[in-house]
């Protein structure tokens, strides 16, 4: 049995006890049930709503689990595999020229600023810009 239904049988109830309205014990009553009955009516509407919530978050859900595993599958971390922690390196700005030098951890998810001219350096180069032919001048 749902609130609501709860709700609709107490008032039933109380119009079976033939509640008098005129008193200020049926008034106070009846506004009670009237009160129930709204705050099931939100439930239900709030139950609604959670249940078509749930359904959304279940299918983002799979499509999330979907692109990890393609993720996964195609990247290719080959490509920073030659990265040692020890390690020092240097980075070039293209802006200014000036050299910073880092360790490893230093270049795991930070944006990096050119001490020189604040430009943002980045470590790891575009594939496609190393991959681009300088055009022919006729």
């Amino acid at each position: 049995m749902t609130v609501l239904e709860k709700v609709a049988y107490i008032k039933g109830l109380a119009e079976g006890l033939k509640v008098d309205e005129s008193t200020n014990e049926g008034k106070i009553t009846l506004a009670i049930l009237d009160v129930l009955r709204d705050i099931a009516l939100s439930i239900e509407e709030y139950d609604e709503t959670f249940d078509d919530m749930a359904e959304v978050v279940a299918e983002l859900d799979e499509r999330v689990e979907l692109l990890e595993e393609e993720f996964d599958d195609d990247f290719d971390y080959s490509d920073y595999d030659d990265f040692d922690e020890d390690d020092l390196y240097e980075i070039t700005c293209e802006e200014c020229g000036g050299v910073s030098t880092v360790d490893y951890s230093v270049l795991q998810g930070v944006e990096l600023a050119c001490p020189k001219c604040g430009k943002a350096m980045d470590f790891f180069e575009d594939e496609d810009e190393d991959e681009e032919e300088p055009e022919d001048e006729a």
